[in-house]
């Protein structure tokens, strides 16, 4: 179209038909007269939007995945910092997994004797109230621990109590030279005294000079009056040494303990003794014997020797 009075006059028509349009749609609010006219071309126009923004869409997102690329390559990094310290988790729950290990053989011997137990954790061991070899709990007044309990694990008696505080206690190891514990044999119930000896095996005097005893015999505690210090049937140790007789009125053994007192981390508090004493019954399995090889010789009719034949027997 050329540009001549008559088009610049209609240009200026349009114009002013369109802003006297917006006016009337703008003072008709929601019941603007051209609202129907609009939704129309809603209807007609709607679906060509879309598809330009389905077309646009995928150059869109290519700009964000540039944009957010970075936070991607930080959100590796943390990922791999995160599994680092998984990691290195994982290695330093090889403790924990072995005191779950530890607590899960005390409840089990706590089952076996009907003891009731506070479970508490080292957390210092060495000299204290004048003793050489004790150690301190986590558990005190504040958890029911009372002075003269009982102290086991999962191997057997680890010693007593003999001071405590609001939410620590002192226990006296099986191994001081001050400790002494009646005791009884697995079998005859023959009866003793064992006495810590430091880092060596307990000492334990038995009260019947004749008693017959063997290496490999294991013991258990007696129990005391009330059940304190001691409740009875706590494994005690295993004779390792037996002292010969000298027609003394008493007979001195060698006992190595079950415990190991240089290894403690998980202990029990006997809080609440068994209703009956569980005589043998929390001592471990015996182990099985190891067969032996036996040489036999066979002689043959010409009456000569004949080869060595090895074969395995149990002894």
């Amino acid at each position: 179209m050329r540009d001549t009075r008559e088009s610049r006059l209609l240009l200026v028509l349009l114009i002013a038909i369109a802003f006297a349009l917006i006016t009337v749609d703008i003072r008709g609010g929601e019941d603007s007269p051209v609202d129907g006219a609009r939704q129309a071309a809603a209807t007609v126009f709607g679906p060509i939007e879309d598809g330009v923004s389905s077309a646009v869409d995928p150059v869109g997102n290519a700009v964000s995945a540039i944009r957010d690329s970075g936070e991607r390559h930080d959100r590796i990094a943390q990922l791999e910092k995160e599994n680092a310290a998984l990691k290195a988790k994982l290695g330093s729950d090889d403790r924990n997994r072995s005191r779950l290990k530890q607590l899960d053989k005390m409840l089990k011997v706590a089952g076996q004797g009907q003891y009731g137990i506070k479970g508490a954790e080292v957390i210092a061991i060495g000299a204290a109230q004048g003793f050489s070899w004790t150690i301190t709990i986590d558990a005190g007044a504040n958890d029911g621990i009372e002075r003269d309990m009982t102290v086991l694990n999962g191997d057997g008696l680890v010693g007593r109590v003999t001071t405590v505080g609001p939410s620590t206690a002192t226990v006296l190891l099986a191994s001081d030279p001050d400790f002494t514990v009646g005791t009884r044999m697995e079998g005859n119930d023959e009866l003793g005294f064992a006495a810590g000896q430091g880092d060596g095996p307990l000492r334990v005097e038995l009260l019947n000079g004749k008693a017959k005893v063997k290496k490999g015999d294991r013991l258990v505690t007696f129990g005391s009056q009330a059940d304190k210090p001691f409740v009875p049937g706590v494994p005690v140790g295993v004779v390792s040494r037996v002292d010969p007789s000298a027609g003394d009125l008493t007979r001195t053994l060698y006992v190595t303990p079950y415990v190991s007192f240089t290894k403690l981390d998980i202990v029990g508090v006997v809080v609440q003794a068994p209703k009956k004493d569980p005589r043998d019954t929390v001592l471990p399995a015996k182990p099985k014997p190891t067969p032996t090889p036996t040489v036999t010789v066979t002689v043959t009719p010409s009456g000569q020797v004949g080869d060595g034949q090895f074969t395995q027997e149990e002894q």
